[in-house]
């Protein structure tokens, strides 16, 4: 299907908890060229992005226990896969959002890039001894995960943008939720399936897919167990957010 040497990359379900999730209704995704439809892809709602919260909340405890080498390893694996579907994920990236193909594989590059870079950063995160007010004292900092990290990207760059995000928080042992725009969800599914295919565990990285923007911008800035939250996309929509 549309040329792809690997057709188990073209996903139309959210994944959720290890697991690909169907939904009672659907909604298509386009090419922006020509207004074709590409796929039917799940339309997930609040429950569904209640569930993802769980999972993630209940996968916190395992991943960030692994140690930062561990978490490393199973990041450069992601890291690995993605270069090698950089054709494939280049072609999805192109169909659903638009841009030339030799862009497209070079925004894959660019997301990987992201990956490398954290998994590596990742083995750095040192604390700090400080001095303290008197001489046989000293303050002991360690870093630790926050918790679970949310997240809603946007159009323009659907794999980049969640690859930033997603690997900086995998890398500090946090687990992760994003919801990708409606426009390009597919190379988000992508990434799904080769988080999977490189060892990363049910619960740490999970994709929903959801059109209900408003109610599940409401789940992921107010549900308790929601530790950080990281948008980038467009002004009136982060207003939004930020009144949420």
């Amino acid at each position: 299907m549309y040329g792809l040497a690997d057709k188990q990359l073209l996903k139309n379900f959210s994944y959720i908890n290890g697991s690909w999730h169907s939904s009672a209704t659907e909604f298509s995704v386009t090419n922006p060229v020509n207004g074709a439809e590409l796929i039917k892809v799940s339309n997930a709602g609040v429950v569904e992005t209640k569930l993802a919260v769980k999972a993630a909340k209940d996968a916190l405890a395992m991943w960030s226990a692994k140690s930062a080498n561990q978490r490393a390893t199973l990041l450069r694996n992601w890291f690995d896969l993605m270069m090698e579907n950089q054709d494939d994920l280049g072609r999805i990236l192109t169909l659903e959002q638009g841009k030339p193909l030799a862009e497209a594989k070079g925004e894959i590059a660019y997301g990987a890039s992201f990956i490398e870079w954290f998994a590596e950063e990742g083995k750095r995160v040192y604390g700090d001894i400080i001095p303290g007010l008197s001489n046989d004292k000293r303050i002991i900092v360690i870093k630790q995960p926050v918790g679970v990290v949310a997240s809603i990207t946007p159009w323009n760059f659907p794999n980049a943008m969640i690859a930033r995000k997603a690997a900086a928080a995998l890398a500090a042992g946090c687990t992760f939720v994003v919801r990708p725009a409606i426009q390009s969800p597919l190379s988000a599914l992508a990434m799904g399936e080769l988080a999977e295919r490189a060892g990363i565990p049910a619960g740490v990285f999970t994709v929903v897919v959801c059109q209900d923007a408003r109610g599940m911008g409401e789940v992921l800035t107010q549900h308790p167990d929601i530790a950080k939250f990281t948008f980038t996309g467009a002004t009136p929509v982060g207003k939004t957010i930020l009144s949420q």
